[in-house]
Parts: C-alpha cells; sequence; structure tokens
C-alpha cells in the first residue's frame, strides 16, 4: 500500500481537509500531525518504533460542527480502515450491551472489504479477458458427444473466425441486452441472520451463521437467467475471485487495522460519570472497558489475533453537562491531545454554502438539474439562510451546520415537487426576498420551527 502521508506534509494535509470543511483549524493541525507522524514512526528502527504509540486525539465541541467529518475525511484521505461508533452502545459487562471488542472486529470487516476490492482491481484486467472467453463459450456452445455439455473452443479450430466475429460484437455492446444462463454462486441463508448472543458473543455468533449456512445449503451453485451485460459482470467477479489469494488478503487487513485504522468514538461525554446524576451505573463501566483498547490490546477475530497498540483513536463530544476531567483518569492520561471546536458563525454558515466542493448549493443545483430546472443562489440569498440558520440555533436547540439541510430543504420544498411538471430550462432565482417568503410560517410560529426545524 503506497502510503500518502509519505508525499503529504502536515500543511498539504489540513489544505485537503479544507477542501470540504469550513473552519476549525485547531482540529485540522492536530490530525494532520497524528497523520504525518503514522509516517514518521515506520522509518524510525523497530526497537524504538514498537515503542512509539498514536497521541490520540479527544474533540470537544458542540454538535454539527464538523468533528464526525474530520475524521471521517482523515481517514478517506489516509486510504486507512475507519469506524465511526457511538459510546453509549457499549455497556459494563453484565448490562445489555454489545462487547466493545466488537469494535475491532467490525474494523477489520471494513479493512477486509477494501483490500479485497483493491486486490480485484489489480487483476480485473485479466478478469475481464476470462469473463470474456467464458462468456463466448456460453454464446457459441458446442455440443460433446451427444450430452448436453459445453467444451471450450480451440484457437486453431474452424470456429476461429465465429467466435472472433462474435467477441467483437460482444465488445461493441450490441449483445448486452441478450439473455444468458450462467452459474451463480448462492451466498449463504444464514449471512443474514440476526443471532442474539451475550456479551462477548459475536465471534460465537459468526460460528454459528457459517454452520447454518453449510446446513441449509449455503454456497451451492446454480444456474441464473440475465442479460449478457450483467453476465460479464458476474463472470469477471468470480473470475477475480479465483486469481486472488485470500490468506494474503487477510494477514494484509489484519496489518491495515493495526498500523492504519481509525477508530472515531462519538458521544464520549455520555458515559462520564457525573455528580448527582442517576441512571448512570454503567458509564463508569464503559470507559473501563474501552481502556484496554486505547491503551493497546489483543482482539481475537475469527481471522487471528489483531493488536490495537497503534490504532488511532479519536474521541468526540459536546462535554455540555460533563467536563473532560469527568472521565476516569486512566482514560484522560489516553486522549492527551484535546482539541476544541468552535461553534459556527454567521459568516462560517455562509461559506459551508457555497465552498466546500459538495456544498448544498451544488447538491441542489445537481439534483434539480436533472429536471431541467436552473436553480441561481444569489449573495443575499446565501446570507439570508445564513442568518436564519444562525437564529434558529440560538432560539433552539443548536444543532451547527445540520440546521442548514432544513432550511433549504424547507426552502426549496415547493421547486423539488413542482420541478417534473416545470418546462425544461425554468430559471429559479433563489434570493433574500424567495428565503425570507419561504420561511415566514417558521419564522413567527416558534411551536412550528420547533417541530420542523
Amino acid at each position: 500500500m503506497s502510503d500518502p502521508c509519505e508525499i503529504m506534509t502536515p500543511r498539504e494535509i489540513v489544505s485537503e481537509l479544507d477542501r470540504f470543511i469550513v473552519g476549525q483549524r485547531k482540529a485540522k493541525r492536530a490530525v494532520a500531525i497524528a497523520l504525518r507522524n503514522r509516517w514518521r514512526r515506520r522509518q524510525i528502527d523497530p526497537p524504538l518504533r514498537d515503542e512509539i504509540t498514536p497521541k490520540n486525539i479527544l474533540m470537544i465541541g458542540p454538535t454539527g460542527v464538523g468533528k464526525t467529518e474530520i475524521a471521517r475525511r482523515l481517514a478517506r484521505l489516509a486510504r486507512a480502515p475507519f469506524i465511526k461508533v457511538e459510546a453509549t452502545k457499549y455497556t459494563e459487562v453484565g448490562y445489555v450491551g454489545r462487547d466493545v471488542e466488537s469494535i475491532i472486529r467490525d474494523l477489520l470487516d471494513r479493512a477486509l472489504a477494501m483490500v479485497r476490492e483493491e486486490h480485484r482491481a489489480r487483476v480485473a484486467q485479466r478478469a475481464e479477458e476470462l469473463a470474456e472467453e467464458r462468456l463466448l463459450d456460453i454464446l457459441i456452445p458446442h455440443p460433446v458427444g451427444g450430452g448436453d455439455g459445453l467444451q471450450k473452443v480451440d484457437r486453431t479450430d474452424p470456429h476461429r473466425e465465429t467466435r472472433e466475429k462474435m467477441r467483437a460484437r460482444l465488445r461493441s455492446g450490441v449483445l448486452d441486452d441478450r439473455q444468458v444462463t450462467v452459474e451463480v454462486r448462492d451466498h449463504h441463508p444464514a449471512a443474514s441472520l440476526h443471532l442474539f448472543t451475550p456479551q462477548g458473543g459475536e465471534e460465537l455468533g459468526g460460528s454459528i451463521r457459517e454452520m447454518l449456512g453449510g446446513l441449509l445449503g449455503g454456497g451451492r451453485s446454480r444456474k441464473k437467467r440475465m442479460s449478457v451485460a450483467e453476465a460479464r459482470k458476474e463472470l469477471a467477479r468470480q473470475e477475480a475471485d479465483k486469481l486472488i489469494d485470500e490468506e494474503r488478503i487477510r494477514e494484509e487487513a489484519i496489518h491495515r487495522v493495526e498500523n492504519y485504522g481509525i477508530v472515531f468514538i462519538d458521544e464520549m461525554d455520555k458515559i462520564c460519570h457525573r455528580e448527582g446524576m442517576h441512571g448512570d451505573v454503567s458509564r463508569e463501566g464503559v470507559q473501563r472497558d474501552l481502556l484496554p483498547l486505547v491503551e493497546g490490546a489483543g482482539v481475537n477475530t475469527r481471522y487471528g489475533m489483531v493488536r490495537t497498540d497503534h490504532i488511532l483513536f479519536i474521541a468526540a463530544g459536546a462535554f455540555h453537562l460533563a467536563r473532560p476531567s469527568d472521565l476516569i483518569p486512566e482514560m484522560q492520561g489516553r486522549f492527551p491531545l484535546r482539541v476544541s471546536l468552535d461553534a459556527l458563525s454567521e459568516e462560517e454558515f455562509r461559506r459551508i454554502l457555497v465552498e466546500p466542493e459538495s456544498s448544498l448549493c451544488r447538491q441542489y443545483r445537481a439534483l434539480l438539474a436533472t429536471e431541467g430546472v436552473e436553480v441561481e443562489f444569489t449573495d443575499d440569498g446565501i446570507a439570508e439562510l445564513a442568518a436564519m440558520a444562525v437564529r434558529l440555533n440560538e432560539k433552539h436547540e443548536n444543532i451547527g451546520a445540520r440546521r442548514l439541510h432544513t432550511l433549504m430543504e424547507r426552502v426549496l420544498e415547493q421547486v423539488s415537487f413542482d420541478a417534473p411538471d416545470r418546462p425544461r430550462g425554468t430559471r429559479v432565482t433563489v434570493d433574500a426576498g424567495f428565503v425570507r417568503e419561504r420561511l415566514a410560517d417558521v419564522a413567527v410560529d416558534s411551536d412550528l420551527s420547533r417541530y420542523i426545524l
């Protein structure tokens, strides 16, 4: 795996994050340094390298300011296995909840899928060639003996010219809609079963599913009717699976989790023990269960042991009622880097609407363009949306940038509904007056705005 951190400096990583996330400079700098430190550690000789552990990060800030998005974009930038979990899903042993070790097992599943796709991509060309030959064998069958079997055509036999003509037609797409019968392998019927196992029994549940799959005949081959275009994809996937080495994929996935994995733990403030609070019997227990993973431990999976010593943990929480100091001391020590994310101002709301590559304005323009409706957002319209978002966040619950999603949907609701019935080429201008008109009832009726926004 090529390491993007090898060629990207912290400044360049921050610049890349700026393309998608507005503001929050301190948090971006912290994750950029953490990512670069991974590459730095791998340049050090093994005796010292093993002693250098990641400096885990605790992000503190209200909802909707970009905590999760920063972690997700960082993982995508690093091409690293990433998983987001809510701390409240896990409870102390003896209470209802999932085993915290399932975090690492789920992370490994993500890594396996990622590595398998990469290996398939490497053999894609060869798999396409083999799939084409199999498809030609189906399209030009040759009886053997008096039976109904098929045999592959010898490239020197008299049928070669016919085969090459069929190959040309196949590549041109003329045959894409023709129906053919292809042998496919069924997935295990028990693979989708949800088994309720005791805490720590996820591996047992996986083994039971595999056993049930065998008893129910999972994995058997059967014939299925499909178009040539679909058959080509199915056969290419089958051939790619034959060409890749599953054992190597497992080894590489474990290595990638151990050295590149990123775990984002949200709602960290909700597992803090607070004086005078009732119903929090398992809060401290969750922290103590999470602690071995963050400190570095071995987790048993069906694919082998996974060490968590060098996985980067990023925790986040609003910490309105609790404080980071309410975490148990051991947990505080395992998150030495703490960054505060600022509440969003009106100017930042305005920038969020237009600056990111996947900004809301660009999304809605693209969505309505599919109906032939051209939407133009004026500067004063964007400013009015930003100002309204700030007012509603101050008046009601502060949900950060998520407020913009509800506002934008409300403003363009009628346009979206009528778009298929409008003449193609219709132009809609979203200016300040348009925004105020669409949000007039919400701005006046506080009860209505509470339910809608």
